[in-house]
């Protein structure tokens, strides 16, 4: 059996903990006996440990009395993590306990804990895209992936927001017993055992720029309202009553992005709106957007998002 040991402490998301837990639980269902998953839980408090959503949680040891060693040690994120303290006592059992791990890893915002006990320094690293800067911000010797569902770093893995713990827990069962384990697991669990694309299929594209009389802000207004039609930076900075290099060097400095690439977002953005909420056929969407044709805006997906429209579509759009 492989040891599977997930740390509770206050305003943990519940998700986080029981996501990964029942697929591993759910594993067992497919694997000869004796070569499954036994599953251990660790309060940093003691009972009960309520969790962010007001469910109280309970764990079979507390940090002082838990085993050390597990084959997959785990730790779950919490909204208030990116801006709450450390948790020294955590910190400290998670030093001596990650080494002796075979793997381990956070799920969500769990990476700011790996982050204070120190083990994202030079490492490829998630956690959910809002707070991705903030942990980049946070622990700059760490290498934040903002858009991966997970990523692996030797035996280190770290998974986007929540429902991403699964997507990770999958994948360490497909690692230890196969693809086909972890789709029977999937299936169980009515989600998909392999998700296509990043996180930024699921964030917001574009950012308001904070002074709505900005340049900044009022470009974006007028590229969203004529978002049909070709820009070039001639044509924004006369909207602005601009040289074009002037324009572009302030746009730039307060937008954090080029006029180019804040077009480009903002045609993604659109599309996405209407692949999500209209019936609109995907030919049509690109022209009204601006891209050209669908071929050029299969290719702008397939390399921001990681789908194409139609897999966006399918997969996003508003359900009646």
């Amino acid at each position: 059996m492989r040891s599977v040991a997930i740390v509770l402490f206050p305003d943990v998301q519940s998700l986080d903990v029981a996501g990964p837990l029942d697929v591993f639980a759910e594993a067992n269902r497919y694997v000869a006996q004796g070569d499954g998953y036994r599953m251990t839980t660790i309060g940093a408090t003691p009972y009960p440990i309520v969790a962010s959503n007001g469910m109280p949680l309970g764990a079979q040891y507390s940090l002082a009395d838990a085993p050390k060693t597990f084959d997959i040690l785990l730790v779950p994120g919490g909204p208030l993590l990116p801006e709450g303290a450390e948790m020294p006592e955590l910190t400290a059992w998670l030093r001596e306990a990650t080494p002796l791990a075979g793997r381990f890893g956070s799920i969500c915002t769990g990476a700011f804990v790996l982050g204070h006990a120190g083990l994202l320094d030079g490492k490829q690293v998630t956690t959910h895209w809002s707070h991705a800067q903030q942990l980049a911000d946070l622990f700059p010797e760490a290498r934040v992936e903002p858009d991966r569902i997970y990523v692996r770093d030797g035996a280190m893995m770290t998974s986007a927001g929540v429902t991403a713990g699964i997507d990770m827990a999958l994948a360490l069962v497909a690692q230890d017993h196969g693809s086909a384990i972890a789709l029977a697991v999937a299936k169980r669990l009515l989600v998909v055992a392999q998700r296509q694309g990043g996180q930024s299929q699921f964030s917001p594209y574009l950012s308001a720029s904070a002074d709505d009389d900005s340049p900044v802000a009022t470009i974006q207004r007028y590229v969203m309202e004529h978002i049909s039609e070709p820009f070039s930076v001639e044509r924004l900075a006369q909207v602005v009553s601009m040289s074009p290099r002037t324009f572009a060097r302030v746009f730039a400095r307060d937008a954090k992005i080029t006029p180019a690439e804040f077009v480009q977002r903002a045609r993604i953005d659109a599309a996405r709106h209407l692949l999500e909420g209209s019936e609109m056929v995907i030919k049509a969407v690109a022209y009204h957007c601006g891209f050209g044709s669908a071929a050029r805006m299969r290719l702008i997906f397939t390399q921001r998002l990681g789908v194409t429209p139609t897999q966006y579509r399918d997969s996003f759009r508003k359900q009646g």
